[in-house]
């Protein structure tokens, strides 16, 4: 039964293909197939005009390919035996020398280097080490992938201590730059270092970015890769692998002999706290420095809150000043006017309130005694002088008067 599989523009690249007759204990028969080496695994066809395969051969689970001495009626064929784990797959080439070839190419994508007991021409020799690049090349590829998907796993669900083990592993010379920023940043300090790790273009990987004179500045980037199990790799012919940022900056100096060193760039801050003042009066502006005295300045008070007087409290003519600022918005209102109580009618005065004259003739209000008087209400009560009538006091002071009067007469008219 024929599946819908993916077509060859979906496949890894292919390294060869040809005609192959298929066996395998499954098989009652062997079927002639056209075959296509496509990463490392076998894609089979009915022809070679077919876009969708419809058999597939892993061959992660390799054991072994040998050539098939078996006798069969075809003196000239070309037979390799196929082991795998699950399976034993017998393949017949239609020459001897695709039977090389065969061999050369799975055995080449499978051990990832080319075999040296073939009997293969140089061109067909270089050819077996363009595919053993090519699958290097996507092997990196997929590790990455797989790198960068268990990092967004990760960042989906942060942890505190994987978020501070990043942290530590950031070394002093890392910048967030460009290549090309990069550059430009080492040919600037170029006398304080050579050396700078940055983030790779895609995000999920690090580079690490070097300068040297040779005829000139000479730029080499190198990727560091994230390791699934852990750690880092500089992404050479021969992967070395790290365990941390540090241990790769400190590989390419201990490497290179302390040629590469790495740029660290110490930032300047302010020693003072400056800020603009701008004048209202002359629209000037101005720089000033603040105070950098420990000791917080003393603000102005702020105001305390108003209080609210009662309605039934009194309100006095002569309030203080304190309690004006004190008196809401709303409080200024005129008080409410009570009702008056009703007036009394006046008494009618029928007699003239008795007066008493003090020494020479001089009245005094009642109640009162003379300046000359020593003695304290508080040590000695105070006696009442008796009241004399107003109208015999006037009376005396008028007989007075005209005795005097009538005896001067006389004596005047001896």
């Amino acid at each position: 039964m024929r599946r819908a599989h993916r077509s060859r523009a979906q496949l890894p690249s292919c390294y060869y293909e040809g005609f192959l007759e298929k066996r395998s204990f499954k098989d009652r028969t062997s079927r002639k197939l056209w075959a296509a080496l496509c990463g490392d695994a076998l894609f089979f066809y009915n022809n070679s005009k077919d876009c969708n395969y419809v058999e597939k051969q892993e061959l992660s689970n390799f054991i072994s390919l040998t050539d098939d001495p078996s006798l069969d009626r075809k003196l000239d064929a070309a037979r390799l035996h196929l082991r795998l784990k699950e399976d034993d797959i017998y393949l017949t080439a239609p020459s001897l020398e695709a039977r090389e070839l065969w061999k050369g190419f799975i055995l080449s994508v499978v051990k990832l280097q080319v075999p040296s007991s073939l009997n293969l021409l140089p061109g067909q020799v270089h050819m077996l080490r363009e595919a053993v690049e090519k699958e290097n090349e996507r092997l990196k590829e997929i590790a990455e992938k797989a790198a960068a998907e268990q990092a967004s796993k990760a960042a989906a669900t942060p942890d505190h201590n994987d978020y501070m083990s990043v942290l530590s592993e950031m070394p002093a010379c890392f910048c967030k730059l460009a290549r090309s920023e990069t550059e430009n940043l080492l040919e600037k300090h170029k006398d304080k270092g050579n050396l700078l790790l940055r983030p790779s273009r895609d995000g999920t990987c690090f580079a690490v970015t070097t300068r040297q004179e040779f005829n000139g500045p000479v730029f080499r980037h190198y990727r560091v890769t994230r390791i699934p199990e852990g750690g880092f790799a500089i992404a050479v012919d021969n992967p070395i692998p790290c365990t941390t940022l540090h241990d790769v900056i400190d590989y390419l100096i201990e490497t290179t002999g302390g040629t590469y060193k790495p740029l660290v760039l110490e930032h300047t801050y302010e020693e003072n706290i400056v800020y603009v003042d701008y004048d209202e009066e002359n629209g000037e502006k101005s720089m000033r420095h603040a105070s950098s005295s420990p000791v917080r300045p003393n603000l102005a008070p702020k105001p305390a809150p108003r209080k609210k007087r009662d309605q039934h409290e009194s309100i006095y003519q002569n309030s203080s000043e304190e309690d004006n600022d004190l008196v809401d918005e709303d409080e200024c209102a005129p008080p409410p006017v009570l009702p008056r109580a009703p007036a009394r009618p006046l008494v009618h005065q029928s007699s003239v309130p008795d007066l008493q004259i003090g020494p020479g003739g001089a009245l005094l209000p009642p109640n009162s005694r003379p300046r000359s008087a020593s003695v304290v209400a508080e040590t000695k009560p105070r006696r009442p002088i008796p009241a004399v009538p107003i109208g015999e006091t006037l009376s005396q002071c008028f007989n007075k008067e005209l005795k005097q009067k009538m005896k001067e007469m006389r004596v005047a008219a001896e």
